[in-house]
């Protein structure tokens, strides 16, 4: 059984809806925070694994080799991690997937000290840092609505995106500044320390009051239980309307803010500006993270999908030209938007899509926004050369603002509301922290 209760002795009535309260539940906070250590060493990886090729006299094409290996990986076993997340117990599985990926990244970033690593080993390591991020992903977003009661899913779930955003930040950063003073091989090390930590966080998270009811499943049939998952994907329309509305807006943002931010910041503010402006992002996001978890509101979904519309401030203010002041601030703003919707999206779908296909449908969702990354830093490039980068950004807000609109066009989309728990009274039994109900009936 998973533990939710709070640990100190006091009787008191939780503080539902606070940030402080949720941190109450044991289980949680072991979960939040292996969920920030694994982003801290999946956001490491890449940029140390990168200037390890360099180091041993590798090309940019070998870098392009060793890094988009991992790529490959992680969406060829995304669905079949959602899938051994929805039959296992998920705690289990996430920590298996970190202690993989620690003894992987240390064993290689040792071999590097000591010049004895091979270029394959690099590619190894790489493929399996994609095949636990596979893993990680679906199953860790599955299991927060096991670790708190269901009046406390938004909290936790703002919560846990703060720790991922803030993990995110801190391993890009220290993965430069490590291979830049101490070389690759210790950036390596200190990222199989940090999964070493997120394996032994994700044990903190316990067991899962219905691990039985996955394995009373019967036998594997993978096939078979991916097209369950499909089917409870496209069974709701908010579902795969949301997804198809995401994979545009960040096909539209990556290539935007990932391929043609830095060549108009090379152009007018520079690159160190540019820096602080990426960072302006992330401090909207944990500022938009506050303020959900105290949101009230019933119809989150509504509010998040409406809100995606605020991606296009950075991409105006790029087409524009606009003074560095007027792009931190759209990038701020922006920040603050992502946290309304990736909110309201995890709530909807921890409190609606039944717990024995959860990870499965998060498994979908992820794999149509990883394949959207590459296909919008792909065409940004050519389409710039071709049309002009200030029509490219333009074209790419006119994109956001309709596939946001035709998104809203959806009844499902508007009406979908979130449910909610009384708070108990002091004194009394805490809400049991099973999930939410196992199907509710879709909102027509």
């Amino acid at each position: 059984m998973a533990d939710t209760g709070s640990d100190s002795d006091s009787d008191r009535a939780p503080l539902r809806g606070s940030l402080r309260g949720t941190l109450r539940h044991r289980g949680f906070r072991g979960l939040a925070l292996g969920r920030a250590m694994t982003f801290f060493g999946n956001s490491m990886a890449p940029v140390v694994l990168a200037f390890a090729v360099l180091d041993m006299g590798g090309s940019a094409v070998d870098v392009g080799l060793v890094v988009g290996a991992r790529s490959v990986s992680n969406v060829v076993l995304l669905l079949f991690g959602g899938l051994l997340a929805d039959r296992l117990p998920r705690a289990v599985v996430l920590q298996g997937a970190a202690l993989a990926a620690a003894l992987v990244q240390a064993g290689v970033g040792l071999a590097v000290l000591t010049d004895r690593a091979p270029m394959g080993g690099l590619v190894v390591l790489s493929v399996v840092q994609g095949a636990a991020a596979a893993v990680s992903i679906p199953a860790s977003a599955a299991l927060i609505p096991l670790t708190v009661p269901p009046g406390e899913l938004r909290p936790a779930n703002a919560l846990s995106r703060m720790g991922v955003n803030t993990g995110m930040i801190a391993g890009t950063s220290l993965g430069g500044l490590l291979a830049a003073l101490a070389g690759p091989g210790w950036g390596m090390v200190l990222n199989g320390a940090a999964f070493l930590g997120a394996a032994f966080a994700y044990r903190l998270a316990g067991r899962e009051p219905v691990a039985g009811a996955r394995k009373s499943a019967g036998p594997a049939h993978p096939w078979r239980d991916l097209r369950d998952g499909w089917r409870e994907f496209v069974s709701r329309t908010w579902v795969w309307v949301v997804v198809l509305q995401f994979f545009v807006v960040n096909a539209v943002a990556a290539g935007g803010l990932q391929v043609l931010g830095p060549t108009v910041a090379d152009g007018t503010f520079g690159r160190t500006a540019w820096g602080f402006v990426l960072a302006a992002q992330m401090a909207g996001a944990l500022a938009g993270g506050v303020l959900v978890a105290r949101s009230r509101a019933r119809h989150a979904l509504r509010i998040g999908v409406a809100v995606v519309a605020l991606d296009a401030l950075p991409l105006i203010a790029l087409a524009q030209s606009a003074d560095v002041v007027v792009l931190l601030v759209a990038m701020f703003v922006n920040g603050v938007a992502i946290e309304q919707f990736g909110v309201a999206w995890d709530l909807s779908l921890q409190e609606n899509v039944p717990q024995d296909k959860l990870a499965r449908v998060y498994s979908y969702d992820a794999l149509g926004s990883f394949l959207a990354l590459p296909l919008g830093e792909m065409l940004a490039g050519p389409l710039a050369e071709r049309f002009g980068t200030r029509t490219t950004l333009l074209c790419g807000t006119a994109l956001v603002a309709v596939v946001t609109v035709a998104a809203l066009g959806s009844r499902q989309v508007r009406e979908l509301t979130t449910t909610s728990v009384p708070t108990p009274k002091a004194g009394s039994p805490e809400p049991d922290s099973s999930p939410g109900p196992e199907s509710q009936p879709e909102r027509a």
